[in-house]
């Protein structure tokens, strides 16, 4: 999986799980070399560590247009967005429990649009489009 290539490359235990341990990993990484430090493994901190996305991900697609098609579906890309049913929340429909699997705290929806987004591209790198059956396809 691309985590594992990651985790491989940062010299860490293989996993498989985008957790707190890899953040800190890249978080280093981007640390040493001059790069963003925000702990998201995108394509610049896949450059320097000589994956790309294309070879870390079976996805192959730009994730962030890929999020943005995403939101744009589940919300309209409105980050204060709340379900008719009061289930999913935020610009990406977040389940509380996904939203907590990423990282977050609180409510989704009253995040930031930035925190909604870093942790869409968390569970994107984790899971590929399938936390959005309707619409990641």
């Amino acid at each position: 999986s691309s985590v594992v290539a990651l985790q491989k490359a940062l010299g860490i235990p293989a996993d498989g799980i985008y957790g707190p341990q890899t953040r800190r990993a890249v978080r280093r990484f981007q640390r040493a070399n001059g790069l963003v430090v925000d702990g998201i493994a995108g394509p610049q901190t896949l450059a320097a560590l000589g994956l790309t996305a294309r070879g870390a991900s079976s996805r192959g697609a730009d994730a962030a247009s890929v999020l943005a098609r995403i939101a744009q579906c589940e919300s309209g890309g409105d980050p204060t967005a709340v379900s008719r049913d009061g289930r999913y929340f935020g610009k990406y429909q977040f389940s509380r429990p996904t939203w907590r699997s990423v990282g977050g705290r609180g409510n989704p929806a009253r995040a930031s649009e930035a925190e909604q987004d870093r942790r869409a591209l968390i569970l994107y790198q984790r899971e590929g489009t399938s936390p959005w059956p309707v619409c990641g396809g």
